[in-house]
């Protein structure tokens, strides 16, 4: 079996001296795994960064078996934010939620376009509200949508809070209102500390998962 496609590199383990195992999510073939032989030489190293955009052209004797990739970088997302630590750590986090979150082998173009569309906007002023804005539209990708706007919405919302699970929790200000014109950290952290919750409540907890440590070092940094 034999695939080309491009997509954007998830995580990366060794394998033995000179080889990796990486994860990746595809536009075409949806999240996949496989090894790459000489991908921790010093020559291949650079392209394996959290995050890059790459070319994959996968091989293996059957669908279900597992095979191996050969790898060419498309473009360097990581490297662009090494100086700034809250935007690399967006990366690892958003990198890190889909490596737990998506379903093996299963495309879902959706998502894979609104990724690119974050990872396209962190050099923006506004990044940590678009990449808030991701969480919740990766959320509703997902399978669990809530319309803050709308009162019609299933979900039963009051005086601003609303009831996941038989649990209450406060809409945070920048979710609950388009008009906001200045943000502080302590609403982003708001905001950040909400879109955990329903990653938890709907994703993490019924499937038994751990919560990403480069999300949670994300919120901490905000106060």
């Amino acid at each position: 079996m034999y695939w080309t496609d491009e997509g954007y590199l998830l995580s990366k383990n060794n394998f033995d001296e000179n080889s990796i195992i990486i994860e990746t999510f595809t536009l075409k073939h949806g999240k996949y795994s496989g090894i790459v032989y000489g991908g921790s030489s010093r020559k291949n190293k650079r392209n394996f960064q959290i995050g890059n955009k790459i070319l994959l052209n996968w091989k293996s004797k059957g669908e279900n078996k597992s095979g191996y990739f050969n790898i060419e970088l498309i473009k360097p997302v990581a490297p662009l934010f090494f100086d700034d630590k809250k935007r690399s750590v967006s990366i690892l986090s958003a990198t890190s939620i889909l490596k737990i979150l998506l379903p093996e082998r299963q495309i879902n173009i959706n998502i894979y376009n609104s990724f690119e569309k974050m990872l396209n906007q962190l050099n923006s002023d506004n990044w940590i509200q678009l990449y808030i804005y991701w969480e919740l539209s990766l959320i509703k990708d997902l399978g669990y949508e809530i319309s803050f706007l709308n009162t019609e919405n299933s979900e039963l919302i009051i005086n601003n809070k609303i009831q996941i699970n038989n649990k209450t929790f406060r809409i945070p200000k920048m979710l609950s209102s388009k008009n906001i014109k200045d943000i502080y950290d302590n609403e982003i952290k708001e905001a950040l500390i909400f879109n955990k919750n329903l990653l938890m409540e709907n994703f993490i907890i019924p499937n038994r998962l751990k919560f990403p440590l480069y999300r949670k070092i994300l919120e901490n940094y905000y106060s």
